[in-house]
């Protein structure tokens, strides 16, 4: 009563099974197995499906070998995804069948398929990671699918097309996905070669570190084959490629920030594309014909219509201490604030203001002492030393004004975590590399343009409309009359629009926190995995 299953990358499929047996009368037999099962693993849609189906099976019965080659097939591609396979465990799959002695056994395998599926499904849909689990400031709402449509949809449909419905149907995903196939090739053959033994090189450098930046610009695909002895033009026009795609100022000089880059193994990138796909996985939600783009790791703004980047500003992130991150999550922009008041969190009120105002009640003058009524108390009917940070009962407000903290303007997507895009007068940080000093909001080097391009949707004179509520002087809310999904995301890696994959540096260690969290999940990588 053996019943054979079989998948692609596991074992060929050379006969198709063939259950020779009377299903008819032990139906009893198998519906209770299948009952039995279901309430032992206490999975109530597997449970009510099975009981709204009077317990017809899934995957056992006659001519259902299709279903069960479709889904072996597809765990055993699980790997090619960075997902766990041991957690599907399509081999513990293949060996119950070929226990199967009894309508129990037959009942038992069927469950353990339909759980298998709903594992995969969920994983390759949604993500094998609960964020929120594995980093505390990653606030997504992963979209999980319905468990039971998920099994109605495979049951009703083609089981190959379905599986592959699965996955993101992302262009980065796919490009990912190469990526990974990709570098794992090169893991198992080597790498890039040596690296640059070098802290830095310029044009007109010789010798032999010359050397193997060339070798190494080579195998990375940023030169043609070539004798050069030298760091000539064509290095320096190659450098400066490779610097655009990591991130870095393109100045054609191999400094500290681009050999630590270029010397970066595949290994490393392909953990990196990894944890990429798995992000890509819970932001398997349409993102907007129009939407913004807030990469923190690039310390980038941008507005994407259609798939393509149409506005793109340099941007400060919070910077990196616990207190100061900014979060990751997606909203809808609703309005601008023009000629914004800046209402001062209460965490910075209390540990960084209260302390000042305690050593000199007139420190930090610019702002205003307000009260639980919204009145402004003067400084000296306040002893400051009377309060601790629990028990201040005051806020602070700056007017609007040129020095104001956000600028002049601000762009707001309400959110239970206070984060917003706004202006700022200090100006100085958007020439850094790296711009990761706010305390959690995103500041942005060209907001009044991106005020104009996010008006422009609703007026033919976005800058005539902007400026005629800037000069007011008066804090004025603009609605936007198509909120905009706003997406703040956190990639090391991703596709550019020519499909080369970009790499930024784990600014705050978050991607390294999740491939460790993969990897305790079962994620093994190498070839033999896709």
């Amino acid at each position: 009563m053996s019943l054979m299953l079989s998948g692609a990358g596991i074992a060929p499929v050379a006969a198709q099974t063939n259950i020779s047996f009377a299903v008819a009368k032990e139906i009893d037999a198998f519906s209770k197995s299948v009952a039995s099962a279901v309430a032992a693993a206490d999975d109530k849609e597997i449970a009510e499906y099975y009981r709204d189906t009077d317990y017809a099976p899934i995957w056992t019965g006659e001519g259902q070998e299709g279903r069960r080659s479709a889904l072996l097939s597809a765990l055993a591609g699980a790997g090619a995804h960075g997902l766990p396979v041991r957690r599907y465990d399509p081999a513990a799959l293949i060996a119950a069948s070929h226990a199967v002695r009894t309508e129990g056994d037959r009942g038992r395998l069927d469950v353990m398929m339909t759980e298998a599926l709903l594992d995969y499904a969920h994983d390759v849909q949604t993500g094998a990671l609960t964020p929120g689990k594995v980093i505390p400031l990653i606030k997504r709402e992963v979209p999980l699918r319905d468990r039971r449509a998920n099994i109605e949809a495979f049951v009703r449909g083609e089981p190959v097309a379905f599986l592959k419905s699965l996955p993101p149907k992302t262009q980065a995903y796919a490009q990912l996905m190469r990526a990974k196939f990709e570098l794992e090739q090169l893991v198992a053959n080597g790498g890039w070669g040596p690296k640059v033994d070098a802290k830095s090189l310029k044009p007109g450098n010789t010798g032999p570190t010359v050397l193997q930046l060339r070798d190494r610009l080579i195998a990375l695909n940023y030169m043609p084959r070539s004798v050069t002895a030298s760091y000539d033009a064509s290095m320096q026009k190659a450098v400066q490629s490779f610097q655009v795609d990591m991130g870095l100022t393109p100045d054609g000089v191999a400094g500290a920030s681009t050999i630590l880059a270029i010397n970066t193994d595949p290994q490393t990138r392909l953990e990196a594309v990894v944890v990429a796909m798995e992000r890509e996985r819970w932001m398997n939600i349409p993102r907007g014909k129009r939407h913004i783009w807030v990469n923190l790791t690039d310390f980038t703004a941008k507005i994407v219509d259609h798939g393509r980047v149409t506005f793109s500003t340099r941007s400060v992130i919070g910077a990196d201490s616990a207190d100061r991150q900014t979060p990751e999550f997606s909203d809808e922009m609703e309005y601008m604030v023009v000629n914004p008041s800046w209402n001062v969190p209460r965490s910075i009120t209390t540990k960084e203001y209260l302390p000042m105002m305690q050593r000199n009640p007139n420190a930090a003058g610019h702002l205003k002492i307000i009260d639980s009524r919204g009145r402004v108390v003067p400084r000296s009917a306040i002893n400051f030393a009377g309060y601790t940070a629990r028990n201040f009962p005051y806020a602070m407000r700056q007017a609007p004004s040129d020095g104001n903290a956000l600028g002049l303007v601000k762009f707001m997507f309400p959110n239970p975590y206070n984060i917003y895009l706004h202006d700022t007068p200090s100006k100085s940080l958007f020439q850094r590399e790296v711009r990761a000093f706010s305390h959690g909001c995103i500041r942005l080097g060209d907001p009044f343009d991106f005020a104009y391009a996010l008006l422009a949707m609703q007026t033919d004179d976005p800058v005539g409309l902007f400026k005629s509520y800037l000069k007011t002087g008066r804090e004025t809310n603009v609605k936007l009359e198509h909120p905009v999904p706003v997406h703040l995301v956190y990639f090391t890696a991703y596709p550019s629009p020519k499909g080369r994959i970009e790499y930024r540096n784990d600014v705050y260690g978050r991607d390294a926190t999740i491939f460790r969290a993969l990897t305790a999940a079962g994620v093994v990588l190498g070839p033999h995995q896709g």
